[in-house]
């Protein structure tokens, strides 16, 4: 048994290493998601699989939330960088609970921001960390800050497999945006009024995987449970404090 784990672990220099080293993906794929975290109804969209890693510029959806911008290297592993991403709002017809209560629509939109990246070993594992700062574009809906911890855990046989954790803050405004339920919603959505004041937000741990299809095809996904934490939990809004995302996808390896 020794033997078998340690052939399983001795691969994992090639997984969630340097993205200098990860091959560029352009793709597909399916995911259903909560309409917001925290709600009873789910949601199936199509979905980008994306990863271009280049000497100034990058571009990927692998790592959270779409985004792209520009990074440069300060120390040997550690890659800072600043990003646009795109940030998903709040479709009200999508839930029966919020067009019950005539709540209203919060707008897809962008975010601004920087992110620090290391690369390295964790023991045996190689693993990425990645703390990264959102501002909405759009001032009044805030800030969320979120430290994502991916770990190959499994290499072998054209399957890449890794794990997957992260933490996510978030100041008042962003949870308002979200959460929040003015005194005038109150009245129409005959829900008490509540308004949420920021700290951490939600905490998550989830797989992710890859398998090679052909030499220049990978089938990609993952799986993730996702806990609401703190006042973003205690809202009226919140009908369910945990939530699961899954993705499945193919894309083009170049």
């Amino acid at each position: 048994m020794k033997r078998f784990l340690i052939a399983l672990l001795l691969p994992l220099s090639a997984f969630a290493q340097d993205p200098a080293a990860e091959p560029t993906l352009l793709g597909a794929g399916a995911r259903s998601r909560p309409v917001y975290d925290g709600s009873a109804s789910q949601h199936l969209e199509a979905v980008p699989v994306l990863r271009y890693w280049g000497p100034i510029l990058f571009a990927r959806s692998t790592r959270g939330p779409l985004e792209g911008g520009v990074h440069q290297e300060i120390l040997p592993g550690l890659e800072a960088g600043v990003q646009l991403a795109y940030e998903e709002g709040r479709i009200t017809s999508q839930s029966s609970f919020l067009s019950a209560h005539d709540l209203p629509n919060v707008g897809t939109g962008g975010s601004w921001g920087g992110q620090l990246e290391w690369n390295g070993q964790l023991g045996p594992s190689p693993a990425n960390v990645i703390l990264r700062a959102r501002q909405h574009l759009k001032t009044e809906e805030g800030l969320q800050v979120d430290l994502r911890l991916t770990a190959g855990v499994f290499q072998h046989w054209g399957v890449s497999a890794g794990l997957v954790a992260q933490a996510t803050w978030a100041d008042a405004r962003s949870n308002e945006t979200i959460y929040g339920i003015t005194a005038q919603q109150a009245v129409i959505s005959a829900l008490p009024a509540f308004a949420p004041g920021g700290g951490l937000l939600s905490t998550s741990l989830g797989l992710i995987w890859s398998y090679d299809l052909a030499s220049h095809w990978q089938l990609v996904g993952s799986l993730e449970a996702r806990r609401l934490q703190g006042d973003a939990a205690r809202s009226p809004l919140t009908q369910q404090r945990s939530n699961g995302v899954a993705i499945l996808g193919a894309a083009y390896r170049f």
